[in-house]
């Protein structure tokens, strides 16, 4: 089985933002606003053959989730046009 591939998007005490490996005590980069944090995160995630990206709000809890192509979305959303 393959390894997952993950990042966190995290608030840091000084108002930054941080893209971190699940389990890791460093951040890979440190950011001035959670866009900017996101969208390197996804960037990284996809450069590494895709994976999930975890987006936390400023209460540190998970407000989304993205699956960065060419991973699979375990929840791919359903077609509601007909």
């Amino acid at each position: 089985m393959a390894r997952k591939n993950r990042r966190h998007v995290t608030p840091r005490p000084d108002g930054t933002w941080a893209v971190q490996a699940p389990g890791s005590k460093r951040a890979s980069s440190v950011h001035r606003t959670q866009k900017e944090a996101e969208a390197v995160a996804k960037d990284l995630v996809r450069k590494a053959d895709g994976g999930e990206v975890r987006i936390h709000g400023l209460d540190g809890k998970i407000r989304d989730s993205d699956t960065v192509p060419p991973a699979n979305d375990p929840n791919p959303p359903k077609d509601t046009k007909h």
